[in-house]
């Protein structure tokens, strides 16, 4: 045992070699490469947004073209000129004999007047266009302020009416292209008329008289139209919506004639039935049925010139 304990004990240490460092030459390809790639991405954009002129004048910039690419005389081997100054010439030029028996100051005379009087037509048709611009721009200044104001009075002169403020919501006013709209609107549980009648409630009466002395102050001319809701049940064959809608729409402008608005200021009375629903994606809705009262934009001043 003494023999065994007393051999040498040989410890191995095994280094392990580390790689040679490599450098950082292939990070600067690598962004070489993504530069590249990026220029070449961004070179087919603009390809891509350019439109084919601007390739041609592009093209044309960096490799002037040797030939024409027309197929006029100018590209030709003469350059677009002729051997001598005889031969076809365009219409209207002046031939050289005339050119010769002509004083230069007269040609440059003539060439003056013709451009003068051109800036002149060109003047004048500019400064026509531009009044025609401002006095239409005026005229509709001057009605958005006559409707506003218009707009406020009806509504004041409802609210001064106790009869009828249970049905405001029934009454509506708002501006439009087309001009100033003032609808009589049924509500769900609410109507304006009795049912299928042409004559209104004795409320719906007095909000439409209110408005007649009001519309009579304003110069435009006024349209009605009366509207159903879809779904509407009639006893009489003979007498459908387009009759009912007629009917009130005609009874509205009685009652606004009967109240104070001229007869020769309405332009239209029409029925229109279902065909124009106040919720194109409910026909069957109360509010579909009403009767609508425009007050139309003046036409626009016509010039002189086109004027019959």
């Amino acid at each position: 045992m003494a023999g065994y304990n007393d051999r040498p004990i040989i410890i191995k240490k095994v280094k392990k070699a580390a790689h040679a460092h490599h450098g950082g030459a292939w990070k600067i390809a690598y962004a070489d490469f993504v530069t590249a790639m990026m220029a070449f991405f961004l070179l087919l954009w603009l390809i891509s947004m350019t439109t084919p002129e601007q390739k041609q004048g592009l093209a044309d910039y960096f490799a002037p073209p040797n030939i024409s690419p027309s197929t006029s005389g100018s590209g030709g081997v003469m350059g677009g000129t002729a051997m001598d100054t005889t031969g076809a010439k365009m219409a209207g030029s002046m031939s050289e004999e005339v050119k010769a028996a002509t004083p230069a100051a007269q040609i440059s005379g003539q060439a003056g007047a013709q451009d003068n009087a051109s800036s002149a037509n060109q003047t004048v048709d500019g400064a026509e266009s531009q009044a025609e611009r401002s006095a239409q721009a005026d005229l509709k200044a001057s009605q958005d302020r006559a409707f506003h104001s218009a707009a406020a009075s009806i509504r004041q002169a409802w609210q001064a009416m106790p009869d009828i403020t249970e049905m405001a919501d029934n009454l509506l006013i708002e501006e439009t292209p087309e001009g100033l709209n003032i609808q009589i609107v049924d509500q769900e549980g609410r109507p304006m008329f009795p049912e299928g009648s042409k004559y209104p409630f004795d409320a719906t009466r007095k909000a439409i008289a209110a408005i007649a002395p009001i519309l009579q102050q304003l110069p435009n001319q006024i349209s009605i139209s009366g509207h159903t809701a879809a779904g509407g049940v009639f006893s009489n064959p003979r007498y459908g919506p387009w009759d009912l809608s007629s009917d009130r729409a005609n009874v509205v402008r009685s009652i606004l004639s009967e109240f104070g608005l001229a007869d020769d200021r309405i332009e239209a009375v029409t029925g229109r039935s279902t065909s124009d629903p106040f919720f194109p994606n409910d026909p069957y809705m109360a509010a579909n049925q009403r009767v609508k009262i425009t007050v139309l934009y003046d036409a626009p001043p016509v010039p002189p010139d086109m004027a019959f």
